[in-house]
């Protein structure tokens, strides 16, 4: 029997301090430090020494985060990510679960690659690493991929990211498959003809700089379009990093007519906005572009009202020399896992949108309940899996991308001192990373 006690915490920053006790995997036992709890909720303490005790002094309790976006970019691209670089890099930033994307080397667009990934991410055992499906062979938007035979391999999201189902019949079909299979499909919103060309979002910056501007509408357009697309064949859709205020405006119509569609936001379009382009350096590349304050003023309120359900990082690492060139040539891409906390206390409880609750709710619990994770995001009780967070709500820190335990270095937030931090994070009762580190 394995025990874990974390000491002198605070489950969602609210109440007295406690002492939650984990056996097997589950949480066992919450010990309130005030005298005046009642003994018949109060639960009693292991009486047997503990196996591990992690010292909270004063630490937020979360559930662990779950990421429904992230680049692992193996099989292919070793040399900027692998599943162990990028599951070290998740755990240090208190996730427990992640969704790595399809656009793999091959494509994850059938259930050997979907196997492969899901058994690496098991041996390397840092946190639960579900393989995404890509919707369509190869990406490319002209036949459906395996789909079943992917959700019969364990697959419960489809996305082609990277590349958005234009076609308005394929994605009909894929919503119609995904509603048979009880997955979701998580659609790149980029109507291509828009962005033939673009290298930032269509505005006054972009007209000042000499860059091909890449308009919100076409996002809003194809957001709009699977909107009734999922309504009509009474499908789940959710949307991959919104960017755009009137993409909110969008889902705000579409959810309150009954369609049922998600909505993740990264980090970096909560906080960042075009103005970082006037230097033209490429760490400021990302897909979709960085927009206008206006936009973030949007996004930041739609997550709070719940209008977007989610953040997810859109962990895209690359090498050097896919980076560090002309503006034009470099890849779009940041890291998000190790910064996503952070920027998320910045832009949202700082400003008083969210409390810790509220980030429970958009790190973890409506990522899992999206992805369909029994669990993960569930709420700290006795009697539900110990996967959690516990985060320094007091601490702030320099972002040094060198530092980072991704084998890439492409944050945006480089020199940026952040407020919060990480403390460790539990998987299945088990730490997987304290005070910064992996345990051995």
């Amino acid at each position: 029997m394995n025990t874990l006690v974390l000491k002198g915490v605070r489950p969602y920053g609210e109440g007295p301090l406690s002492d939650v006790l984990i056996r097997d995997g589950v949480i066992a036992g919450i010990t309130s430090h005030d005298p005046n709890t009642d003994p018949h909720t109060d639960p009693h303490t292991d009486p047997n020494t503990p196996d591990t005790v992690v010292d909270g002094n004063g630490a937020i309790l979360l559930p662990g985060f779950v990421d429904l976006h992230t680049h692992l970019r193996e099989p292919g691209r070793e040399d900027t990510e692998t599943i162990e670089s990028g599951s070290t890099a998740a755990a240090l930033g208190g996730y427990t679960a992640v969704f790595a994307m399809a656009n793999t080397d091959p494509v994850t667009d059938n259930a050997v690659v979907v196997e492969h990934v899901a058994r690496r991410g098991r041996e390397v055992g840092l946190v639960d690493v579900h393989p995404v499906g890509a919707v369509t062979v190869g990406l490319r938007g002209e036949q459906l991929a395996e789909l079943g035979t992917m959700a019969r391999a364990g697959v419960r999201v489809f996305s082609d990211d990277g590349h958005c189902v234009h076609d308005p019949l394929i994605m009909r079909r894929a919503l119609e498959y995904s509603k048979a299979l009880d997955v979701v499909v998580a659609q790149h919103a980029e109507e291509p003809r828009l962005t033939a060309g673009a290298q930032a979002h269509e505005g006054a910056n972009a007209a000042r700089l000499g860059l091909q501007g890449w308009p919100a509408a076409a996002e809003e357009a194809v957001v709009a379009r699977d909107c009734l697309l999922a309504r009509q064949v009474g499908a789940r859709l959710h949307v991959c990093h919104v960017s755009a205020a009137g993409t909110a405006d969008v889902l705000e119509w579409a959810k309150a007519r009954g369609t049922a569609v998600s909505a993740e936001v990264t980090p970096h379009h909560l906080l960042l906005t075009d103005d970082r382009l006037a230097t033209y350096d490429p760490v400021n590349k990302v897909n979709p572009p960085l927009r206008t304050a206006a936009d973030v003023e949007r996004l930041r309120q739609a997550l709070a009202d719940g209008v977007v359900d989610c953040v997810a990082t859109d962990h895209a690492p690359h090498a050097p020399q896919d980076k560090d060139t002309e503006w034009s040539a470099a890849r779009p891409g940041m890291l998000g896992l190790q910064t996503a906390l952070s920027v998320v206390v910045k832009t949202m409880v700082e400003t008083g949108l969210l409390d810790w609750r509220g980030v429970a709710r958009v790190l973890s619990e409506r990522p899992a309940e999206i992805a369909g994770l029994p669990d993960h995001g569930r709420p700290i009780a006795v009697g539900e899996p110990a996967n959690l967070t516990l985060v320094d709500p007091a601490a702030t820190w320099v972002v040094r991308g060198a530092d980072f335990a991704s084998i890439a270095a492409n944050t945006p937030f480089e020199g940026m001192e952040l407020p919060a931090r990480v403390v460790a994070t539990v998987l299945r009762g088990r730490v997987t990373a304290a005070a910064g580190r992996i345990p051995a």
